[in-house]
């Protein structure tokens, strides 16, 4: 499977919320037990985005003195995992 699906895949099942895109990778990575060069990462979420298949992932909630990081899939990205996971 490639990157971007693993991405939706795992967005599909999880919600990845942490303090930075760091935390995020590491969290990523535990969830699918592989092994994703932190770059391809990076390059999976751009595409993901561009492409509007997750939501602006860094975010500052209300109140808070800094940003976080998110994994959340917009409703087209729900489609697309799902065409994902019945392959």
């Amino acid at each position: 499977m490639d990157t971007t699906a693993l991405l939706l895949t795992i967005a599909f099942h999880h919600r990845i919320s942490e303090p930075n895109i760091d935390a995020g990778f590491e969290k990523f990575q535990t969830l699918t037990g592989e092994t994703v060069a932190y770059r391809t990462f990076c390059d999976a979420v751009a595409a993901c985005l561009r492409d509007d298949l997750i939501h602006e992932p860094i975010r500052l909630p209300e109140g808070a003195l800094q940003s976080h990081w998110h994994l959340e899939l917009t409703p087209r990205g729900v489609t697309a995992a799902r065409r994902f996971l019945k392959d």
